[in-house]
């Protein structure tokens, strides 16, 4: 089943959302946050293109009710309409920042709660206990909706991954212009979809030859050497092992941001440029401005969609010219 919550618009270019683990709101009221906050960051340095913007469809790849259900028999609470408002008063508060300085690393240091520890921890520990076997299982207990998912055969991770390529699928059928927007987690569902659709024989012969203008990585752990062997096609060599259906990849990664301790993945994937699946991967570092709850949370998704950085990304995506739509084959 296809899970997609939409927000229309009259272009030939749409946004595709793809939101990462733990609990998560409605998937309408939280689609609404997510288009808020890329809206404020173009609004506060391309205002000019804020019509643009509006006429573009955005879109949810939605499994938050799996995940919510999942954690919620585990004994995990939750409290959606706290946390919808928390977010919205996040978003107040980063709309308002100085676009100039509001993002420097003075004011980032000075945000309350600020910590590297985590951070540090996953960039210190992870080689070693990877090296020792014990990381996957550490992961699975901290995240327990991931190590649901990396058991492949279980109906919640069926179900993710499910949603997510749906949505891509959806999307891709539209054949418009599509940015492609993960977050954290998120981006192994999306490695995985993309995946599939370009070399799973279900998938492959419609979609292998379908091509996605940008997808930009926000918080990303693909990065990270156990994430890697535990993604779709790494058991394969050459061009099977990679996805083959993305023209340019952005990966943003914030300072502190535990989840992207490995903060660079051009040196990680470059046999993907070498073997011309896809056209650049770049690398930005960013300060995370958000503040969750009265502490600073550098892996928050509304901090990198505000950033200037990510800001820029859409907007010259917004204003680039193209010829026919990216769905079709390059060939």
């Amino acid at each position: 089943m296809t899970k997609t919550v939409m927000i229309s618009g009259e272009s030939d270019r749409s946004i595709l959302f793809v939101h990462g683990r733990s609990f998560k709101p409605s998937a309408g009221p939280y689609l609404e946050i997510l288009a808020g906050a890329v809206a404020a960051g173009v609004e506060g340095d391309y205002p000019e293109s804020l019509s643009a913007l509006a006429s573009v469809s955005k879109a949810l790849a939605y499994y938050g009710d799996l995940t919510n259900e999942f954690l919620a028999a585990q004994g995990q609470a939750y409290d959606e309409q706290l946390d919808v408002s928390d977010m919205r008063n996040v978003l107040h508060e980063l709309r308002a920042l100085d676009r100039k300085k509001g993002f420097s690393v003075a004011r980032y240091d000075k945000l309350p709660g600020k910590s590297a520890v985590s951070e540090f921890a996953a960039s210190v520990l992870a080689p070693v206990l990877s090296a020792v076997g014990l990381e996957k299982p550490l992961v699975s207990t901290a995240t327990k909706d991931l190590g649901e998912y990396w058991k492949r055969d279980s109906d919640l991770g069926i179900g993710m991954l499910r949603r997510v390529r749906d949505c891509i699928c959806a999307a891709l059928d539209a054949d418009q212009r599509l940015l492609l927007v993960s977050h954290g987690t998120g981006s192994i569902l999306t490695w995985d979809a993309l995946w599939d659709l370009s070399h799973d024989p279900d998938y492959a012969p419609k979609y292998a030859d379908a091509k996605i203008d940008v997808w930009v990585t926000l918080g990303s752990p693909l990065g990270d050497s156990m994430v890697r062997k535990q993604l779709r096609g790494a058991d394969r060599k050459g061009r099977e092992r990679y996805p083959t259906n993305v023209l340019a990849w952005h990966n943003v990664s914030a300072e502190d941001d535990y989840m992207s301790h490995d903060s660079t993945l051009s040196d990680d994937y470059k046999p993907m440029l070498k073997q011309r699946q896809i056209s650049s991967i770049r690398d930005y570092r960013i300060y995370n401005m958000a503040v969750r709850y009265g502490r600073s949370n550098p892996h928050n998704v509304l901090g990198y969609l505000v950033h200037p950085r990510v800001a820029k990304i859409v907007n010259d995506w917004l204003t680039q010219s193209f010829g026919q739509p990216a769905h079709r084959s390059l060939l």
